[in-house]
């Protein structure tokens, strides 16, 4: 049976919505884990389903640690999600990555400390493999879709998570290089653990900003600063969604991707000392294993 496929796009700051929509309209997805950071736009994109979350929220009001990351994925995931592009502002830890270039992430340093990580808790118990945390056939096809849009980008990256909402300091920005990260920002995680949890496809795309504080020939990261790049990201992030949609559109062979079915072996709690109530909350994230 062929899948349905439906793209799920997070905006991260400063790309608050999807360009060329059409059918469009924003619709409140209850979650048993409490409030998305916004209603979801669904619409469609040249004949392609999507669904648009504002990480923020609309106006961006909601801080990096304060993001209900388990409520957004398991609303996608109940919207009918199967792929998630994530679109992140972050700050270069590397010279060679300046302010205006995107980087398809393909690995993560989680330095988060105050978010909860897991849709799976005490009465059911899951361990899904991040060795590779994200999805490599999505990432093709962005690489792909930024090239044809003649954007700037860089495959391959680490993307070291902190907590923030501050910025780091010299020390911490130094120490973050010497452990050979490329980019920094403060929302990926625990949202690529999720996604993989949720069995969605997912991938990011990281929006350099600046060069976080330790460069010696610019200023330390401000706002002001990161602002104004933003909006010319968020231009070129626009433009990358609608590039990479024939391509999603016709990969016929994303039913067989291993996002798909992480969960396939993941739960070791025996079934007979699983939490119903827990397990009711996980209908929409791990009902294909829990059915079996």
């Amino acid at each position: 049976m062929e899948e349905t496929q439906i793209i799920g796009v997070i905006g991260g700051s400063g790309v608050y919505d999807i360009a060329g929509l059409t059918n469009k309209r924003w619709q409140k997805i209850e979650s048993p884990f409490g409030n998305p950071s916004d209603e979801l736009l669904f619409g469609d994109l040249h004949g392609q389903p999507m669904v648009f979350l504002p990480r923020h929220g609309r106006g961006h009001k909601i801080p990096p640690s304060e993001i209900n990351f388990l409520a957004n994925i398991d609303a996608l995931k109940r919207a009918g999600v199967t792929d998630i592009i994530s679109v992140s502002a972050v700050g270069s830890l590397k010279e060679h990555l300046r302010p205006g270039m995107f980087v398809i992430v393909d690995q993560f340093v989680d330095r988060t400390f105050a978010r909860t990580k897991s849709f799976f808790s005490t009465g059911c118990v899951a361990h899904v493999s991040m060795a590779h945390p994200v999805c490599s056939r999505l990432g093709t096809h962005i690489e792909a879709a930024a090239r044809e849009a003649k954007i700037e980008i860089v495959r391959g990256g680490t993307y070291l998570v902190m907590e923030g909402p501050q910025f780091s300091t010299h020390a911490e920005s130094e120490l973050y290089r010497m452990l050979n990260c490329d980019v920094i920002g403060m929302t990926n995680m625990p949202e690529a653990k999720l996604a993989r949890e949720a069995e969605i496809c997912y991938a990011t795309v990281a929006m350099v900003t600046d060069y976080d504080c330790w460069h010696p020939e610019h200023d330390n990261v401000t706002v002001e600063s990161v602002v104004k790049i933003l909006h010319a990201n968020a231009d070129n992030a626009r433009n990358l969604v609608t590039n990479i949609v024939p391509y999603l559109h016709n990969d016929h062979t994303s039913i067989n991707c291993s996002c798909r079915s992480a969960l396939e072996y993941a739960l070791i709690t025996a079934p007979e000392a699983r939490d119903s109530k827990l397990l009711q909350r996980l209908d929409a994230i791990a009902g294909r294993v829990l059915k079996n």
